[in-house]
């Protein structure tokens, strides 16, 4: 089949079709972001077996998260010429083996072994599965991709409970393997749900979009203060409910309104970017932000709970919007190395930003460092405003 012919077809392609696509690019998504989350489970179970310090504990999990997001760029260089339904099933397979590595007893050796592997084939999920999304729904893929940003908030949900619940019943190792089987069996699904198509790279060149690159750097600086505005509010969140005299329960609670706010923000907002268009729907959620978080931050605890559905929508639901931008801003021919690159800023802004506002905490107040999270929101909107002379195909 010619490029030409190939190019018709996508973008006749049966919605059918396209709705197949979708969908396994979501089930991928929730199982790759779900393994990325569970790890939070299981950190203090390493930590009384093997006398890890938070430190190393933190060194543990960067060993998978580093590893995801290093690798993004080249992961999706390598596959660029590989069938999607073929990378999105080698990824899962790749991050369940080293799940299942990790449920061997190959003491701690094993499990930093186990994690290197499973963040290699997480990494290859993100660039091949956006750019799956991208090349079947063309120029209407701000409101699929929003979907597909929605099922990665499902596996965070989902994938740490199910660990949580199964710990207090079961040793950790059986666990992790369990959840590794889970991986085998998606990627099954995967095998069964996914048409076969022909390789991404010659898809990307001919029905991907994208344009001359210009803005893609600043849309990049923006995923980055996004990201760092979310890690900064949630690093503070369960100290602002204790001080407000919430419990333990009470901190859980928050913590879930806002992540189904989030989680309902990823679905949304991708429609409300197409239907504001991409600057003034970044101006509102990014602005609804800023004022929501100092608004938990000034009022009582049943008024900081009753915010936080709310919050949660605006804090994740710019990302939507911002991911759908990715094709209309990349070099054409090269959005699937815009996405992998997208990814790795915005899970480097999310790993660097705890420790700046942290900081900022530590030599200031908790207070403070809230505010400077919702500052970092705030200045997100001068920033999309600079977008606006290179957005004139979108409504903005």
């Amino acid at each position: 089949m010619t490029t030409a012919n190939w190019a018709e077809k996508e973008q006749d392609a049966e919605p059918s079709s396209r709705r197949r696509n979708l969908l396994g690019a979501c089930l991928a998504h929730l199982v790759h972001d779900g393994y990325t989350d569970q790890l939070y489970a299981l950190l203090p179970v390493w930590q009384a077996e093997f006398g890890l310090s938070y430190a190393a504990l933190a060194a543990v999990r960067a060993l998978y998260s580093g590893t995801m997001g290093g690798l993004q760029v080249p992961a999706g260089e390598l596959t660029a010429r590989l069938n999607p339904r073929a990378v999105l099933v080698l990824a899962t397979l790749i991050a369940a083996a080293g799940y299942l590595v990790m449920a061997l007893p190959l003491g701690f050796p094993g499990l930093c072994a186990g994690l290197l592997v499973a963040g290699v084939g997480s990494s290859l999920q993100h660039p091949r599965a956006s750019l799956l999304v991208t090349t079947s729904y063309g120029g209407a893929s701000r409101g699929p991709l929003g979907i597909y940003n929605f099922a990665g908030d499902l596996g965070k949900a989902i994938f740490p409970a199910v660990v949580a619940l199964l710990l207090p019943v079961f040793a950790w190792r059986p666990v992790v393997g369990v959840m590794a089987a889970v991986g085998v069996a998606m990627a099954a699904g995967l095998l069964v749900v996914m048409p076969v198509q022909p390789a991404m790279a010659r898809a990307e060149k001919s029905h991907a979009g994208g344009g001359d690159g210009r803005g893609f750097g600043l849309l990049l600086a923006i995923g980055a203060f996004d990201t760092a505005t979310r890690m900064g509010y949630l690093l503070f969140l369960p100290f602002l409910l204790h001080a407000k005299g919430g419990q333990e329960a009470t901190v859980g609670v928050g913590l879930a309104l806002l992540f189904a706010g989030g989680a309902l923000g990823k679905a949304c907002c991708g429609r409300l970017g197409q239907r504001l268009g991409v600057v003034w729907g970044v101006v509102l959620t990014e602005g609804a932000t800023a004022l929501f978080m100092l608004a938990t931050l000034a009022g009582p605890l049943g008024l900081t709970l009753a915010l936080l559905p709310c919050l949660g929508v605006v804090l994740n639901g710019t990302s939507s919007i911002l991911y759908g931008t990715v094709p209309e801003l990349a070099r054409r021919g090269r959005v699937g190395r815009a996405f992998a690159l997208f990814y790795t800023g915005v899970i480097g802004a999310g790993g660097i930003a705890p420790i700046v506002y942290g900081a900022i905490a530590d030599h200031s107040s908790r207070t403070i460092g809230i505010v400077a999270a919702a500052l970092t929101a705030a200045a997100i909107i001068p920033m999309v405003l600079a977008l606006r002379p290179v957005l004139g195909r979108s409504p903005s």
